[in-house]
Formats: structure tokens, C-alpha cells, sequence
């Protein structure tokens, strides 16, 4: 089934995953934004990769994955929550300049500055616990060794991820050791299903389903499902909600925008929602 993620164990216990795979949820992304086809990959790949760390966590508030640049793409932004729901979006610098097979770095660690961002947000209704946010220099040529490299900084569980994405489908898989596990037994079979996954080509990705692939891999020792569900683009943004941050904004500033532009605009970058306010309805909000 498409747009799903499913939670997985290892024979033995000894290792867990989670596979995603989206299309319909996706293909709603790549339809609010024009992107060269190397941009639009990678932010899948994020977005895939999004999905699985919120899965792992325990954490019922949004987990946010920014990666900043300093090439040809200035930024990519993914926000998922537990419960499959996603928006993401990217800022480019000049789109017309990026070729379409253009690696992770290319974009935007051109120079060495680029950087990558967690964080989690509790969300309103866990105010009285701040956000976390990591920040850790850019390593690795792909979206996978990237977030591989961070969860090796971060929690120190053995991590490996699986990406592919193209205008039509959002494909990733992570497996994990668990940290309980420390035989020699459960070393090996961690390697052993590693040397398994790193079979994955990037067609087969694309063209399977989850249970598919997770047959294909693994079919010499049991998979237990553990959970599933459904995921979902879902955006955040809504005329009450620009509403009160204009009322944040204050109205010495409002009454200046509407001065200067006889209206006030505001834009959503992830689902490319336009929101107008009039004089009347600015006035409203006081």
C-alpha cells in the first residue's frame, strides 16, 4: 500500500526498522513547487527520512529537518510528526544554474559551509517544555550519510538509512541495533542485515511496495510487523493563524504594510497558500 510507513523487528529481536513509502502524499509536494530534478530528489529523500526519525522517537510533537547552504540551494525544510503527517519545502538561490544530476553537496555544501538541523518542537501543547535543536557541521555526499552521520553524533544506536525519490514516489528505509543487544550473535546478524539492505538499488525502490521489498530482503528470517500507518502532506498554515501572528506583529507595522502596499500578503512556502488582508480585514483584527 502506498503512502504508509511500517514498523518492523529483525529475527532475534535484535534489530528494528521502519519502511516508508509515499507517492499520492508526495506527488501533492511536487505539484507546489517547480524544482530541477536534482533539488526535488533530494527534498523525497528528506521527507522519507523525516518520516522514519519521527517513527523511532517517542516524541508526540513535530520533528523538523532543515539542511542550510551555501550553493545553488539555500535550504531545505521537512516537518513530519509521529502520526505520518509532513510538509516540506526548499529555498533556492538560483534554479536555473542546477543541473539535473547534481549531488547533495553540489547543492548546498559547494563550499564547505553547509549545515544540518534537528529539531524537536513540542508544540503547544507541551509549552512548558522547550525545543531541542542540534546542529552539526555537513558530512557526507548524500541525504542517508548525512542523517547517518547525525544520529552517530546524537544518540550512538547504529543507524542505517535507504533513500530514493523521484517526481513520482518518496521511498526510504532505516534499520537500527538495538543498544540492549551486545552478543557477538546479534553483531554479526546486524552486519548480515546490512550486507542485505545495501542490495537495495534505487529502481527497485521506487517500483516496490513495502511489503515487497521487505520480503525480497529478508525472506531467509522472518520479519514481525509491529505497527503501521498511513501517511499523509498535511500543512499547518490557515487565515486564523496568519491572523494572529499579524496581531503579534502589532498595528503600528500592519498599518505600514497596508500603507505601503494597500494590502497585506503572506505567502505559505510549503503549500504555496496565498493569504490577503484588506484594510477592512486588518481593521478587524483590533
Amino acid at each position: 500500500m502506498a503512502d504508509q510507513l511500517l514498523r518492523f523487528m529483525l529475527q532475534g529481536g535484535s534489530v528494528r526498522g521502519e519502511i516508508v513509502r509515499l507517492e499520492q502524499a508526495w506527488q501533492q509536494v511536487v505539484q507546489r513547487h517547480q524544482l530541477p530534478a536534482s533539488v526535488r530528489d533530494r527534498l523525497g529523500e528528506l521527507s522519507a527520512a523525516a518520516l522514519l526519525l519521527s517513527a523511532s522517537l517517542k516524541f508526540e510533537g513535530k520533528l523538523v529537518l532543515q539542511i542550510h547552504g551555501d550553493g545553488p540551494v539555500a535550504l531545505f525544510v521537512v516537518e513530519s510528526d509521529a502520526l505520518g503527517g509532513f510538509r516540506a519545502t526548499v529555498k533556492c538561490r538560483d534554479a536555473q544554474a542546477i543541473a539535473p544530476d547534481a549531488s547533495l553537496s553540489d547543492l548546498v555544501n559547494r563550499h564547505g559551509k553547509g549545515r544540518f538541523v534537528v529539531t524537536l518542537d513540542p508544540g503547544r501543547e507541551q509549552a512548558d517544555k522547550p525545543p531541542y535543536q542540534g546542529i552539526v557541521p555537513f558530512e557526507g555526499d548524500t541525504v542517508a550519510e548525512v542523517l547517518e552521520h547525525y544520529m552517530q553524533r546524537s544518540e550512538q544506536i547504529p543507524s542505517r538509512l535507504w533513500l530514493a525519490s523521484d517526481g513520482e514516489c518518496a521511498s526510504g528505509m532505516m534499520l537500527q541495533k538495538l543498544p540492549e543487544q551486545a552478543s557477538t550473535e546479534d553483531d554479526r546478524h546486524w552486519e548480515h542485515c546490512q550486507i542485505l539492505a545495501d542490495t537495495l538499488h534505487r529502481p527497485e525502490m521506487l517500483a516496490s511496495d513495502n511489503e515487497t521489498l521487505l520480503h525480497r530482503l529478508f525472506w531467509e528470517s522472518p520479519v514481525r510487523l509491529l505497527d503501521q500507518h498511513a501517511c499523509h502532506f498535511r500543512c499547518s498554515c490557515s487565515r486564523e493563524k496568519v491572523a494572529a501572528m499579524l496581531q503579534m506583529l502589532g498595528k503600528e507595522e500592519v498599518d505600514s504594510v497596508l500603507g505601503e502596499q494597500g494590502s497585506v500578503r503572506i505567502h505559505c512556502d510549503y503549500c504555496n497558500a496565498f493569504y490577503r488582508f484588506g484594510a477592512d480585514d486588518c481593521e478587524a483584527l483590533w
